[in-house]
């Protein structure tokens, strides 16, 4: 198999309940997919379809009920607490949309934090966390505090802070979620480009068709089932996706628009 091909994550029948008082919750249901070394990965689906759930699953979070994550042929749920908190440290950066700093911690502090659970000392921590600044041009924040930025500064700092220990997987949850379209696709250029110029593979949740198109692989959720998009179908799919999301678009203004007609009569 060629490395284009290599496979390095396999969810095989994944299922998670809850259950609450004496009822029971189905949240995903028998999701089955791959995914391959150095693509980029998006997960979509409404509100409450379950994919949080599955990134909880992937990062090692929350054992599913039923099923198994591999990474690179590892079952991630047979390793010991210690073995799991090193692979997160060392092969996995995560980028929320509510990012949690250390308010007394400057940026580079903040940035160089993963490092420390990977056994660096301060000053290498530091050097490592001003080249993640730098990779997106964030150098010159260095000595700023996170929590005094705009959202967009923060979220661009969190992607730095996500690829300071050089991981495989670069995962993100809903990243551009409350920022305005333009910083959101500043943040979408920064994930893409850590795919295409240092080999990273990008596993992204969003609710934003707009960024469907970046996607080399597309998993949909509705209702817990995990739909794997063909990848001969991805580009027929996202621009259905996108026309239907326009259509909905100005079918609401369009009402909003008779509406206020009406009120003004």
């Amino acid at each position: 198999m060629a490395d284009d091909d290599k496979i390095i994550v396999k969810a095989s029948e994944i299922e998670q309940h809850f259950t609450v008082g004496e009822e029971s919750f189905t949240v995903l249901k028998k999701a089955d997919f791959k995914i391959k070394e150095n693509t980029f990965n998006i997960v979509y689906g409404q509100s409450g379809s379950g994919k949080s759930t599955l990134l909880n699953i992937l990062t090692g979070l929350q054992k599913p009920t039923k099923g198994q994550v591999e990474f690179e042929g590892n079952n991630v749920y047979q390793l010991s607490p210690n073995e799991l908190a090193y692979f997160r440290a060392n092969r996995i950066g995560i980028v929320y949309q509510q990012n949690f700093w250390v308010k007394s911690l400057n940026v580079i502090e903040n940035v160089s934090l993963p490092l420390y659970f990977l056994g660096y000392n301060k000053p290498m921590a530091a050097k490592k966390a001003y080249a993640a600044l730098e990779l997106i041009n964030m150098q010159s924040y260095e000595k700023k505090y996170p929590i005094l930025l705009s959202g967009g500064e923060q979220q661009r700092i969190a992607v730095a802070r996500a690829i300071v220990n050089d991981p495989m997987f670069v995962i993100a949850d809903e990243p551009t979620g409350s920022l305005d379209s333009t910083t959101g696709d500043m943040i979408m250029e920064l994930l893409h480009n850590a795919k295409v110029n240092y080999g990273r593979t990008i596993i992204l949740v969003t609710h934003n068709m707009e960024y469907l198109s970046l996607a080399d692989h597309l998993l949909h959720i509705q209702d817990g089932v995990v739909e794997e998009i063909p990848d001969s179908e991805i580009h027929e799919a996202t621009d259905s996706l996108i026309r239907g999301m326009r259509d909905r678009i100005n079918r609401l203004a369009q009402i909003k628009e008779e509406s206020g007609h009406a009120t003004a009569a």
